[in-house]
C-alpha cells in the first residue's frame, strides 16, 4: 500500500511539473521531427553525448542501440563513449548526483523519455523541448544567470549557449485589468556563438528529434505494424461477416 501511494504521488508530481511547464512562458514552436532522417539523429546523438551527458542521464538508453540509426560499433566506441568504455552500458551522466544536487538544488532528470513526459495543450513534448531550447536568455537575478522563456525561472543553465551565444530577452510593460505584464518583444545578441541562427536551430532540432527518437526507439515499426494489423482485422472482418450471413442464410 505503501509503494502504491508513493507510485501515485509521483506520478502527480510529474504531471504537475508539465501542467506548470504548460501553463507558464509562450507559445511553443513546431519542432521539425522526422525519426527516419538518419542523419538528423546521428548529428542529435553527437549534440546529446557531448552537452546533455554531462549532467543528465538516459539510464534506459544503452549505446549499442545507436546501431538502430546507421552507427557502426565502431563509430560508436570512438566518438560516443566517453563515461563507459562498454558498448553495451546505459548512458550514465558525468556530474556526481551530489555535486549536481548541490549545484543546481535537485539531481537533473534523466531524459530517456523527456521527450514523451513534456506533452502538453499546446502541443507535443518535441515541440516544448525545442522551443524550450531556443529561448535561454541571460539573467543576472537568476543563480544560474539564466533564464527561459517556455520555462520562467527555470534552475537549469543553458546548455548550448557557446553554440547559440549569449542574448538578453527584451520586454515591452503592458497594463491588462489594472495589472503590469511583461510582454516578450524580440532579442538583443550579446555575445555570437560558434554557429548562426539557423545552424543552431537546426542543431537543436537534429537533438529534438534523437530525443524523441530515444523516448521509444521501435516508434516507426510500431507505426508500421499497425498498419498492417489494422488492414488484417478490416479483411478478417469482411470474411466473418460474410461467413456469419452463410452461416445463418437457412436459419428461420
Amino acid at each position: 500500500m505503501k509503494k502504491l501511494l508513493l507510485s501515485l504521488i509521483a506520478a502527480l508530481g510529474i504531471v504537475g511539473g508539465a501542467q506548470a511547464s504548460d501553463a507558464g512562458g509562450i507559445a511553443w514552436d513546431k519542432a521539425p521531427v522526422n525519426t527516419k532522417d538518419q542523419a538528423s539523429l546521428q548529428n542529435g546523438a553527437k549534440i546529446f553525448v557531448n552537452y546533455c551527458l554531462n549532467c543528465h542521464s538516459a539510464a534506459f538508453m544503452r549505446y549499442n542501440r545507436l546501431k538502430d540509426i546507421g552507427l557502426t560499433e565502431q563509430e560508436i566506441k570512438d566518438n560516443l563513449l566517453f563515461t563507459t568504455d562498454k558498448i553495451g552500458e546505459t548512458m550514465k551522466a558525468t556530474i556526481d548526483p551530489k555535486q549536481a544536487a548541490e549545484w543546481f538544488g535537485a539531481n537533473p532528470p534523466d531524459l530517456t523519455v523527456i521527450a514523451r513526459s513534456r506533452a502538453g495543450s499546446q502541443g507535443s513534448g518535441a515541440d516544448y523541448l525545442y522551443t524550450f531550447l531556443r529561448t535561454f536568455y541571460r539573467d543576472d537575478t537568476k543563480a544560474t544567470g539564466w533564464n527561459n522563456l517556455a520555462f520562467p525561472s527555470v534552475g537549469m543553465p543553458h546548455p548550448l549557449w557557446q553554440m547559440q551565444g549569449e542574448r538578453r530577452a527584451l520586454f515591452d510593460e503592458v497594463e491588462k485589468n489594472g495589472e503590469k505584464t511583461h510582454v516578450f518583444k524580440g532579442w538583443e545578441q550579446l555575445t555570437k556563438g560558434s554557429m548562426s541562427e539557423q545552424e543552431y536551430d537546426k542543431a537543436v532540432g537534429d537533438l529534438v528529434n534523437y530525443l524523441q527518437w530515444m523516448g521509444e526507439p521501435a516508434q516507426d515499426q510500431r507505426k508500421s505494424l499497425g498498419l498492417w494489423v489494422l488492414l488484417y482485422l478490416a479483411i478478417f472482418t469482411v470474411i466473418a461477416w460474410r461467413l456469419n450471413a452463410a452461416y445463418w442464410k437457412d436459419v428461420k
